[in-house]
């Protein structure tokens, strides 16, 4: 007897379509399981041959092959375990072929014959239903998370039990209810009202929130830097379904879903401290897991204290920074992970934090500052749009009882420019300024004869990079679309140069 069985595998983002095929036939019973699999995959066997008998099913008595084709790519984790299952329930005629032939099974089974939740269920229903395919069978657990996906038919199953039931018709399982997100609620939210003073610093950060720019803050302790930070998720633009999907895809593959709300709808904030390895940000393992450049993916990363990160780490920003994408070879294979964000970084002037303090004295010497600010490499500096110096914060601001502006005003601002740029870049995949690529740059910026002469100016006087020149262009199209309007002017190119300082004040000398 032979049949075959729908199944979904993955590795890292990428889903493929599996086939487990089952052949019976006389001989001494056994049950093997071919189509290079790992040990996880071969350990099946055990676990299947106890769920069935925890659930009062015979096990058929036949020499069983089992092959998971396409048999020339490596299969891993447990994910296969309730296909597998199933082709030994068709082997003993309790599942009939007209009833799989459109359907594809995901699930571990535990000893007791229950169907335990697995990592990366979303990319997986994509996949099946850009197969083709019109129903699919999850865990019970993954079923919230599977339902986001239209096109396709999905059934929550809990048990080997349960799913001999429904084959045999004495009791059927329902599709689920598609999962429709509630809107995004901000209440109890860090909030900028609660940061006193500091105007041009929030000013800095609106600009970056509606660009999508790279910021870099320095300021001595205290100064607000952090506080500042972590009040960015509250007045970032919302998501579009499309980001949505890509950024629930990574964190289903990295198990960072919740069961209730397995849609992100809200853009990752992530802060990893500064012990933080290379592969930590950037994804590892034999079978590579996104890193924190990739479960920032549309969102934010916050490098708090940027010169205590070690030099790897850092280096290893760079080119994702430019390309929005990490690629992490091993020996099974090559996996890319998307990585666009936003990426926000502080830290202070020298090791006591007080170089160039207005009313206190810095104690650290010359080449101590130079080697704490070499930390920073000249490219890793470059990528940044905007350099932002934070002072510390006066008392007359402290004291004052004046209610500060919050972030839902803020964020009314950014979400306005962010919807200028989203009808600007409509159907090019270009989400923001930030990601502007060159070859589109002089058509979406243009510019008045006056800001055209004094980014000339700048240009030459300054010895500005090229990255430079893009960088002040893409600042300068957010602050005339946060002004409404279309063209570049001359006070648009003066701020975004404002902004480009800092490098020649500390680097520089």
């Amino acid at each position: 007897m032979f049949a075959k069985i729908n199944s979904i595998g993955l590795f890292g983002l990428n889903a493929f379509a599996v086939t487990v095929e089952v052949e019976a036939s006389k001989g001494l019973p056994s049950f093997d399981i071919v189509g290079l699999a790992d040990a996880s995959v071969k350990e099946s066997r055990e676990r299947i041959k106890s769920a069935l008998r925890s659930s009062s099913i015979k096990m058929p008595s036949a020499k069983m092959m089992i092959n998971l084709a396409p048999a020339d790519v490596k299969k891993t984790g447990s994910v296969y375990d309730l296909p597998i299952a199933v082709a030994l329930l068709r082997v003993a005629g309790i599942a009939r072929d007209e009833s799989l032939e459109n359907s594809a099974f995901i699930g571990e089974v535990s000893l007791g014959g229950e169907i335990r939740g697995v990592q990366g269920v979303l990319p997986m229903v994509i996949m099946a239903q850009r197969s083709g395919l019109t129903e699919i069978y999850v865990p019970a657990e993954n079923v919230r998370e599977a339902s986001v996906v239209e096109g396709i038919d999905v059934y929550g199953v809990t048990s080997i039990t349960e799913l001999a039931a429904h084959f045999g018709g004495r009791n059927t399982i329902t599709p689920a209810e598609k999962y429709k997100p509630p809107a995004e609620s901000f209440f109890g939210a860090l909030d900028f009202a609660d940061v006193k003073g500091q105007d041009a610093a929030k000013r800095a950060l609106e600009l970056a929130a509606a660009g999508g720019h790279n910021a870099l803050m320095i300021g001595p302790p205290g100064s607000g830097k952090s506080m500042l930070s972590k009040r960015m998720p509250s007045i970032l633009p919302a998501m579009t379904f499309e980001e949505s999907i890509e950024t629930t895809n990574i964190h289903s593959v990295a198990g960072l879903l919740d069961k209730e709300r397995p849609l992100v709808t809200a853009r990752p904030f992530r802060s990893p401290h500064h012990t933080v390895s290379a592969a930590g940000l950037s994804g590892g393992g034999s079978v590579p897991k996104p890193g924190e450049i990739s479960l920032a993916h549309n969102g934010l990363l916050f490098l708090d204290e940027l010169a205590e990160f070690s030099r790897p780490a850092l280096e290893i920003l760079r080119q994702p920074l430019e390309d929005q994408k990490v690629t992490i070879s091993r020996v099974a294979g090559s996996i890319t992970y998307p990585c666009s964000f936003m990426l926000i970084a502080a830290m202070n002037p020298c090791p006591c934090g007080y170089y160039g303090h207005p009313t206190r004295k810095c104690i650290c010497s010359q080449k101590q500052v130079a080697t704490y600010l070499s930390k920073i490499s000249g490219p890793l500096l470059d990528r940044f749009d905007i350099h932002l110096e934070v002072a510390p914060v006066e008392f007359s601001d402290l004291s004052s009882v004046d209610r500060e502006e919050a972030s839902a005003r803020i964020r009314e601002r950014v979400q306005q420019a962010r919807d200028i740029q989203n009808k600007r870049f409509k159907g090019t995949g270009i989400t923001c300024n930030a990601r502007m690529t060159s070859d589109i740059l002089q058509d979406a910026c243009p510019m008045t004869a006056e800001a055209k002469s004094l980014l000339e100016n700048v240009f030459e006087k300054l010895g500005l990079s090229a990255r430079a020149y893009d960088k002040i262009l893409k600042v300068a199209r957010t602050a005339a679309d946060m002004d409404k309007e279309d063209c570049i002017g001359k006070k648009h190119i003066a701020l975004a140069v404002q902004y480009r300082s800092l490098d020649r004040k500390y680097w520089n000398g």
